[in-house]
């Protein structure tokens, strides 16, 4: 496990950037979902499954499953594109046509123009809530803009992505929420060009994300019982609405106590969820993390955790103590003291101890950036945050929804 203190680059700078604060965390209205495989042999059930879930969280929360547009691998055409495997262990892989409620079509480039055309042009000021459930590609000569893979060969890298959001009116707060491998350079669509060296976009928005974008995420399977599923996305939706994606109710993840979940609390959820090799980052964190330097490791790594942690937010803590438990670490004593002492036994207790690491540095981070007084700084973190304490813009009762039809549900 890498400790290294390098200080290989100069203290970050805040390029200067021209854009409003965000007044309030932005309650979103308008949804999108992308999902699927590029070719079938990529569409693994466990994507549809992911976009069945995405609906019924929404009547979860009192909201319309036919309010979100829904574009799917091949869309509506009939075919069987579905990669499933039913029946046991040696079972081969058979296909199936979708059936997702209402699809509206193929998940291609052309059709996420016309939603946003559409968009901008019917609903401008609605703030957007982008669900990508599918597969992801690294961009080996530059992590900055990966990209993501859209139905019949088509690709979207993280700066078109950004430069398409753009027609938008720049007052519409964007929310993504994205299960692809090397899903994290996403985080860069904050930026002009995706390029971190550039200002903030005037556009207020903000992400969450599976995992870091040098990293393949896990999730993608043609396996159909949903038990088992352990992925990402499952998470989040999970704290979200408090419910998982097999019905049973989940611990609040309302760590603030302010009577709703955010974004960001649902990622803190996903964190300590997921037992799996992920490791997730939101686009603040992202940007916080770029900030590091080899001081601020041996400052926030070699102090006790219980020290770190205490300037962190409801949702971190949560996160620090959960983590801390589970790896059987001892709060009073620094993260490298307890990565010497404990032993980590499979991959999965790795990636625990990674992201207690990267929460330490988040908060460490955070409380560094504010004690700086640096008001470029201080504007891009307090942006950031407060679109990632957003929301879904629920009814002020919840609508009397029935679940989801067994023929819905879609368990082959």
């Amino acid at each position: 496990m890498d400790s290294s203190f390098e200080d290989p680059e100069p203290e970050a700078s805040e390029p200067e950037a021209d854009f409003e604060p965000l007044r309030a965390p932005p309650r979103a209205s308008s949804f999108l979902v992308l999902g699927g495989g590029g070719e079938p042999a990529s569409n693994e059930i466990a994507l549809e499954k992911n976009v069945l879930y995405f609906q019924r969280t929404l009547q979860s929360l009192g909201l319309a499953p036919e309010s979100a547009s829904i574009y799917f691998a091949n869309g509506t055409d009939g075919k069987a594109t579905v990669r499933y495997r039913a029946g046991g262990r040696g079972a081969r892989d058979s296909f199936k046509s979708l059936e997702i409620p209402h699809l509206k079509g193929a998940a291609t480039l052309e059709h996420f123009l016309e939603w946003l055309e559409d968009s901008a042009r019917n609903a401008p000021e609605r703030p957007v809530f982008l669900y990508f459930t599918g597969h992801g590609g690294m961009n080996g000569n530059n992590l900055n803009n990966n990209h993501l893979a859209l139905w019949d060969s088509d690709t979207l890298t993280v700066r078109a992505f950004g430069l398409f959001l753009g027609q938008l009116p720049s007052t519409t707060p964007v929310v993504t929420m994205m299960s692809q491998c090397y899903s994290g350079s996403f985080a860069n669509f904050i930026y002009q060009d995706a390029n971190p060296q550039r200002p903030v976009v005037a556009q207020p928005r903000c992400g969450f994300f599976a995992t870091v974008e040098y990293l393949p995420s896990v999730g993608c399977t043609p396996e159909v019982d949903e038990s088992d599923y352990r992925d990402y996305s499952s998470s989040f939706f999970a704290g979200l609405a408090g419910v998982s994606r097999t019905g049973s109710a989940v611990a609040s993840a309302d760590h603030d106590g302010d009577g709703r979940v955010s974004y960001a609390e649902a990622h803190a959820f996903a964190k300590v969820d997921g037992e799996t090799t992920d490791l997730p980052i939101s686009t603040s964190e992202a940007w916080l993390q770029r900030r590091v330097r080899g001081a601020d490791m041996r400052a926030f790594l070699s102090k006790p955790i219980l020290e770190v942690s205490r300037t962190g937010r409801p949702e971190q803590r949560h996160v620090v103590e959960s983590l801390v438990r589970r790896l059987h670490f001892v709060a009073e004593r620094s993260w490298l003291d307890n990565v010497q002492a404990v032993e980590l036994e499979t991959a999965e207790r790795e990636a625990d101890a990674m992201r207690l690491r990267m929460e330490l540095l988040n908060i460490g981070m955070e409380h560094k950036v504010r004690a700086s007084g640096s008001a470029p700084a201080l504007a891009v973190l307090e942006r950031l945050l407060q679109c990632e304490r957003g929301s879904w813009e629920s009814p002020s009762a919840p609508a009397l929804t029935s679940p989801l039809s067994s023929s819905q549900k879609h368990d082959k």
